[in-house]
């Protein structure tokens, strides 16, 4: 029986964009991306999924950005002794459920109060998987990891977040997980200086949608100036991936690496 959640904030209402791409991805003969948990909890949420569905270029970068990100994790799982894995702004994303591995690694869930309640309702908590209600902008959950897991070598995953916040917000977020998470590393995705400086550019999932895109960053290595403790590790362009799946004008846009990066990209840092 499906149910209906009211979200106080527009912004935490945007998890069920990428929910509902990985469902709609994952119901494809070709899937990019298999994900019969999102598949479910789409079915189990009340709400008008269809003004999605246009969103062509959301559709295929939802689940390539999910994929990025598992392979990311993957990859530090088996390369690392203790890994910790933090997905900061959660919402209901499945990770833990898609990455086998999942049992080699700690895996924490970080995000506002109401998602994490509509998560433990929808996703009730798995026993290597912990819920942590509250805000990125704290640093009370960070403490608490840290010292919680001493040994711990940690990678934080932000994921279709980091564009709704300032930049001043986003800077003081990195100098923050500096801080406190030295030998680990961070990955997020951005949204170039296109759409950041424009009342007009949206992603075509957010169009007639409240939120706002806030900040963008075109070149992967200006973070460095921002702090120096970050060393970047790759910047990613979307349509490198699966190009046959972006249509006509997602490859031709692949072509020139420069407009890509002005539009968005996959960001991923070793912490000093």
């Amino acid at each position: 029986m499906k149910k209906k959640y009211e979200f106080k904030s527009v912004v935490a209402e945007t998890l069920l964009i990428p929910l509902y791409m990985r469902a709609k991805e994952s119901r494809r003969k070709d899937a990019i991306l298999r994900d019969l948990q999102a598949e479910q909890l789409v079915e189990s949420i009340e709400y008008d999924y269809s003004k999605f569905d246009g969103a062509k270029l959301s559709a295929i970068g939802c689940v390539v950005r999910g994929l990025y990100f598992d392979n990311t994790i993957r990859h530090f799982i088996a390369t690392r002794k203790n890994p910790i894995i933090v997905n900061v702004g959660c919402g209901l994303d499945t990770r833990y459920q898609r990455i086998e591995e999942h049992d080699k690694a700690i895996f924490y869930e970080m995000d506002l109060p109401e998602v994490i309640d509509l998560r433990r309702d929808l996703l009730p908590e798995p026993a290597g998987d912990h819920y942590i209600a509250g805000s990125l902008l704290e640093t009370q959950w960070m403490d608490d990891l840290r010292k919680k897991h001493p040994e711990g070598e940690f990678v934080i995953v932000i994921e279709g977040v980091l564009m709704y916040f300032y930049e001043k917000q986003v800077r003081q977020l990195l100098t923050r997980l500096a801080d406190r998470f030295s030998g680990g590393e961070v990955w997020f995705d951005v949204c170039g200086p296109m759409m950041a400086n424009s009342k007009y550019i949206k992603p075509d999932s957010l169009r007639g949608h409240e939120a706002q895109i806030r900040s963008g960053l075109k070149d992967g290595h200006e973070v460095e100036n921002w702090e120096p403790r970050l060393q970047l590790i790759d910047q990613a362009l979307y349509q490198r991936f699966f190009p046959k799946r972006w249509g006509f004008g997602g490859r031709l846009m692949g072509l020139f690496p420069d407009i890509c990066r002005k539009s968005s990209s996959l960001l991923g840092y070793k912490i000093k």
